[in-house]
């Protein structure tokens, strides 16, 4: 399988803040930026792999800076990291203020897509070379985020097992 630059996922999707858009501070809903950054990290994924992906984890998302209605969002982002069937994709959101240009980091994260086959089964993916000082540093530091995404799954089976699938009010004595 022939290797593929970060740069050949690249995704960019801009949108303007609109009023439904917004809670009652007149900021972008975080849910909303949360759904933005899942989609253009999904068209990364897929562009990298060329098949279709599924969405395994989203590490964090750092919300950094408000989201003003009237703004724009530009969601930017790319394939930084691959293992046999995963990606992990960096994806950057810039707000602007479109009638004084001011642009500012709104949020940050990393999501982890499996390439899946026409079977809904994980499919191998090219692996991913980087190429500036920024996709460098994002390839080296991938591998300790990968440990941490093992660990956190790990610990979310167990929440998982212990906690059930009964409703709270059902199991209040536990």
């Amino acid at each position: 399988m022939e290797k593929k630059t970060c740069s050949t996922s690249l995704a960019v999707k801009t949108s303007h803040v609109l009023p439904p858009d917004t809670n009652s501070y007149g900021t972008l809903f975080g849910g909303k930026l949360m759904a933005h950054i899942d989609d253009v990290a999904a068209i990364a994924a897929s562009r990298h792999a060329r098949k279709p992906v599924v969405t395994a984890s989203t590490d964090s998302v750092d919300f950094l800076a408000p989201v003003k209605e009237g703004h724009s969002i530009c969601i930017e982002a790319f394939v930084t990291w691959t293992h046999k069937t995963s990606m992990e994709v960096f994806v950057k959101a810039v707000t602007e203020d479109l009638r004084t240009g001011e642009r500012r980091v709104c949020a940050t994260a990393f999501l982890t897509f499996v390439a899946v086959d026409e079977d809904g089964k994980p499919s191998p993916v090219p692996e991913v070379v980087p190429e500036t000082n920024h996709e460098k540093k994002l390839h080296e530091l991938a591998a300790v985020r990968a440990k941490q995404r093992i660990e956190r799954r790990k610990q979310s089976k167990e929440f998982a097992q212990e906690f059930g699938t009964d409703y709270p009010w059902n199991s209040r004595g536990k």
